[in-house]
């Protein structure tokens, strides 16, 4: 079977720019024309070259030499430190940036869910909102319409469904966005932390959600902090680590890798503090309080 998504050799490169200390506040004046010289490098297209020979630019490579295949109905969970390149790979997938180097292919509509309100007008209301999404993934008004009361009964949003979604909290918006990107049946479910801003409840639909999307044979690549939803939802996961993939495999046996290097970590971190007792083999790393309804 042909892989649905398949990641080749992909890097993402940034260039950085840094403001030269002089000792002084800047003036207005110095800045707007600081402003101006640094736009007018970026329309000549001189930031690579610049970057070799002046120490005000540098390159940064968000990821670099990403290679990894993802087969049909197959659930991905994409793992990895802050700033290890998880945003970046999929703001790749879902086509929001171009990579520097490698190609990606994806066979199937993709439907993503990044960031709270991503493809959401904002002047629109909920209910234009959920036809202008199915739109840009190629579905007609018949497919729409047929799918648009499961959406509104999935997201609980009946109420302010004529409401502009500018007015709504970031709850509901991500409540009207998973609903949308869930249920007008992409071939690809791209998620990432967004859903750590729905409540415990709404969470918990999500995660079954998904668990009935991958078993219609749909794809999700799933990213989050949260190991155990993870581990619950994905049969598979990628490491990321400093831009890199240093591990793809079995669930379970990337977050084993995952918490080692966690651990490693941390026990270099204790190494250096003088206020602490024991030998650092066992330590709390993140907590929660919840009531009997599970808020």
């Amino acid at each position: 079977m042909d892989p649905i998504i398949q990641i080749e050799n992909l890097g993402k490169r940034y260039i950085i720019g840094h403001q030269q200390s002089q000792g002084r506040y800047s003036t207005f004046r110095e800045s707007v024309t600081e402003s101006l010289k640094t736009a007018g490098r970026r329309l000549s297209r001189r930031l690579s070259t610049a970057a070799s020979g002046n120490d005000r630019y540098e390159e940064f490579w968000a990821l670099r030499d990403i290679s990894f295949e993802v087969t049909q109905g197959e659930r991905v969970g994409i793992i990895g430190r802050n700033g290890a390149g998880k945003s970046t790979l999929l703001k790749i997938l879902s086509r929001i940036t171009e990579p520097t180097t490698g190609r990606v292919r994806l066979r199937g509509k993709v439907a993503s869910l990044l960031e709270v309100g991503t493809g959401f007008h904002p002047e629109l209301t909920g209910r234009e909102n959920i036809y202008l999404n199915g739109a840009i993934l190629g579905m007609t008004k018949a497919e729409i319409r047929k799918k648009f009361d499961e959406i509104v009964f999935f997201s609980e949003i009946e109420k302010f469904l004529d409401t502009p979604v500018k007015r709504y909290s970031s709850g509901m918006y991500v409540r009207l966005a998973f609903a949308v990107a869930a249920h007008l049946e992409p071939e690809i479910l791209i998620v990432d932390e967004v859903l750590a801003v729905g409540d415990a409840q709404f969470q918990r639909k999500c995660i079954g959600k998904m668990d009935e999307i991958g078993n219609q044979g749909r794809t999700v690549l799933f990213v989050s902090h949260n190991l155990a939803m993870v581990n619950a939802l994905t049969t598979k996961a990628v490491l990321l680590a400093d831009g890199r993939a240093v591990e793809n495999g079995p669930t379970g046996q990337v977050i084993d890798r995952y918490m080692q290097m966690m651990s490693s970590d941390i026990g270099l971190a204790l190494a250096d503090r003088t206020d602490r007792k024991g030998n650092g083999n066992l330590v709390i790393v993140d907590f929660a309080i919840e009531d009997a309804q599970g808020s």
